[in-house]
């Protein structure tokens, strides 16, 4: 995807540090001193445009959200979202690499992550940026509370078979597990803008729930 630069992007996420955080190594491992809670934390990786969070966020206002996204230029928008949104004191967001999340949360941080339509990385040679290769499911395990989940969607066949193999390579439970997600959709679904285009051209949305043991 080519990245339309936006050159006000960086001032406008300053003027919102309420919802933008701008030192989160400072909070690994107290989190609820932020939301002035000890709610479960939920966070997104690679949250685009932020409609998923920030409807998660809207629908389930008992559980913290953090949607992450390492763009300026992206999350930008989803920052409008949540702007839009408001008010929504559980949810907040990172500007951040995924790859970094050890730096911002601790062990036990973190209750569950999403991964919503991530970038396939068709090629082999990319395999290790693939947000579901075991490289990136042991960063995921090192700030999820132990035995906690990651959700997992797609519209990428060959992305969904590599990530079950993945998980389950990596020891990790696979549970409901559905190959056309909106055939029987589930009342509690929140849709990325993504799985909007994709499925209204016909194509199956994939969704897995995995368990780390």
């Amino acid at each position: 995807m080519r990245l339309r630069h936006k050159p006000w992007a960086e001032e406008f996420l300053q003027a919102h540090p309420e919802i933008v955080i701008s030192n989160p190594e400072s909070l690994k491992g107290k989190w609820d001193t932020e939301f002035s809670n000890t709610n479960p934390l939920h966070i997104e990786v690679g949250t685009g445009k932020g409609q998923f969070v920030v409807g998660m966020a809207k629908q389930n206002p008992h559980i913290n959200y953090i949607g992450i996204e390492s763009y300026d230029s992206v999350i930008v928008s989803a920052l409008e979202n949540a702007l839009e949104a408001q008010p929504l004191p559980n949810l907040r967001l990172l500007k951040v690499n995924g790859v970094h999340l050890e730096n911002y949360f601790a062990k036990n941080d973190v209750d569950r992550v999403y991964l919503n339509f991530s970038d396939p990385w068709p090629k082999i040679r990319h395999a290790k940026r693939r947000l579901t290769h075991e490289g990136f499911l042991k960063i995921y395990e090192s700030v999820l509370v132990d035995q906690e989940e990651i959700h997992f969607k797609t519209d990428n066949r060959g992305l969904f078979e590599y990530s079950l193999t993945s998980m389950s390579a990596y020891g990790m439970l696979i549970k409901d597990v559905s190959l056309d997600l909106h055939a029987n959709m589930p009342e509690d679904n929140i849709m990325t803008e993504y799985e909007e285009k994709f499925s209204a051209k016909g194509q199956p949305i994939y969704r897995v729930e995995a368990k780390f043991l």
